[in-house]
């Protein structure tokens, strides 16, 4: 087996927050790991930004596979339990001086699941894979994503089923700008582009609000962006189930670990 050095585009206080929270999570369980955390969190990374594999990282840090498995997914949890609810990050944005949140929705894309095949299959994107929600500010920075559903879900199933709409109505203050993709939705703070009727065109006035609307929604394309620049999520290996956890455990180090 052949060994070559290798980077990560992340700085070095990404690792630092990951190394710290590990370090207190073993001292607050006084449990033992054979690496030591900042080891352990080096490997996470590498996981997690490069799409590295666990026979990559076994042979890389001289472990064995079944560990790297543990070791990720004890950071992952770790990571994930520190993200905010969707209440917590909608009030904590209700402090702003901004009054409206871009709701976008993603299909990550996994490894068909025989059992599953039907559930898990996104007949928009044409590939298996989760469903996951997030909200994003008005620059574009993504607040808060939601746990992983089917893929075969459609993006207005999956925001009743998250709660979001009645969440964002709680807030009162704050709107929500979504695509087409969301008609149906059933609140007043909900802004949606208007439909084309079945037999006409829309008028000019309601062609400038879906040009202007499309224009504020723009920046919320940007959350998703960022988070796929994290390998993992490029196309996702290990149980789907897992996918929302990992997005979560993502979004606390792009929040967190700058």
């Amino acid at each position: 087996m052949l060994a070559y050095p290798g980077a990560i585009a992340l700085s070095e206080s990404t690792l630092n927050f990951l190394a710290t929270l590990l370090a207190d999570d073993r001292a607050q369980r006084q449990t033992w790991r054979k690496l030591p955390p900042h080891d352990q969190a080096l490997l996470v990374l590498a996981h997690l930004r490069n799409g590295d594999t666990y026979e990559q990282l076994a042979e890389g840090f001289q472990v064995s596979v079944g560990t790297v498995y543990n070791y990720v997914r004890e950071a992952v949890e770790l990571l994930a339990t520190r993200g905010r609810s969707l209440l917590a990050a909608v009030w904590m944005f209700a402090w702003t001086q901004s009054n409206f949140l871009i709701l976008d929705g993603t299909v990550v894309r996994t490894n068909r699941v025989r059992a599953h095949n039907r559930l898990y299959y996104s007949g928009k994107h044409k590939y298996h894979g989760i469903n996951l929600q997030g909200l994003m500010d008005p620059y574009g920075r993504m607040i808060w994503i939601s746990e992983g559903l089917p893929g075969s879900i459609h993006d207005l199933k999956a925001t009743r089923m998250h709660d979001i709409l009645h969440v964002i109505n709680s807030a009162e203050t704050i709107h929500l700008f979504a695509d087409k993709g969301y008609v149906g939705g059933e609140s007043d703070h909900l802004l949606l582009p208007y439909k084309k009727p079945a037999n006409g065109e829309l008028s000019d006035m309601l062609k400038e609000i879906n040009r202007t609307q499309a224009a504020t929604r723009a920046p919320g394309e940007r959350g998703f962006a960022v988070l796929k620049n994290w390998r993992v999520l490029n196309r996702f290996r290990g149980c789907p189930r897992r996918v929302g956890k990992f997005a979560q455990a993502v979004l606390v180090l792009e929040q967190e670990g700058i």
